[in-house]
């Protein structure tokens, strides 16, 4: 049995504007979009270029858009789409080539949040430990695994290019709910902003395309009270 790809391709060194292009694609139980893609690549035009590392639905690189909704092309499965199988970059971003954007963006977004841990104290002798009631606030929120999918699919990042947008500002929740963390106050004037939690609309769109079924909104509204509440303490 045969399936349609059609691949958005563009080269800007020679291509004026990206289009389609068509492949018939041999597929069988269990095949993944991202090992269509490869097929294409290694039978029919080398040419193609996409991302791809872990596939196994850990690394995020082969997000893309797959028939209309951002997803890992690793861990969707042909058959469950409908019709031609469409795959496009992510939206939002420069496309380099094919189904490969520049994320420069995205990473400079999330460096300017600070994702890591910054204590209070200087380091124990072993190590900082951290009670399964204390670990259980952070939650899912450790689960990101930065494919972009969100940033691509939100509204507001492709009209604001200063927003930190979805993946930035759950990353910065992450750390504000860990007990270990001493620059809560810090990271709450980093996202405390016209381009930061006041900033989304509550879209859903980041939830709805998040392969570990992460909600990006519900921490940005978490993070809305936090400020308001640092607020009504400073006494402004």
């Amino acid at each position: 049995m045969e399936r349609t790809f059609k691949v958005l391709r563009f080269d800007p060194e020679k291509d004026k504007k990206p289009y389609l292009q068509e492949y018939e694609v041999p597929v069988r139980d269990g095949m993944t979009v991202l090992e269509g893609l490869f097929y294409i690549q290694r039978r029919l035009d080398p040419s193609l270029a996409f991302r791809f590392s872990c596939r196994g639905s850990v690394c995020g690189s082969c997000a893309m858009n797959i028939n209309g909704r951002n997803r890992l092309g690793c861990e969707t499965q042909v058959s469950s789409l409908k019709g031609v199988i469409k795959a496009r970059p992510l939206g939002h971003f420069k496309v380099l080539r094919d189904l490969v954007v520049d994320l420069d963006d995205f990473w400079e977004k999330y460096k300017r949040v600070r994702p890591y841990l910054i204590p209070s104290s200087p380091p124990p002798e072993k190590e900082r430990l951290q009670s399964p009631e204390e670990r259980g606030r952070i939650g899912d929120t450790i689960d990101c695994i930065l494919c972009a999918n969100c940033h691509g699919s939100c509204a507001v990042t492709g009209t604001d290019s200063e927003y930190l947008g979805p993946a930035a500002l759950l990353k910065t929740d992450r750390f504000l709910r860990d007990s270990r963390d001493g620059a809560g106050d810090e990271r709450l004037r980093t996202v405390d902003g016209v381009h930061g939690v006041w900033r989304c609309h509550t879209i859903l769109n980041c939830q709805d395309v998040c392969p570990k079924e992460l909600s990006p909104t519900s921490s940005i509204m978490d993070m809305r009270k936090k400020v308001l509440k640092k607020r009504e303490s400073d006494g402004s």
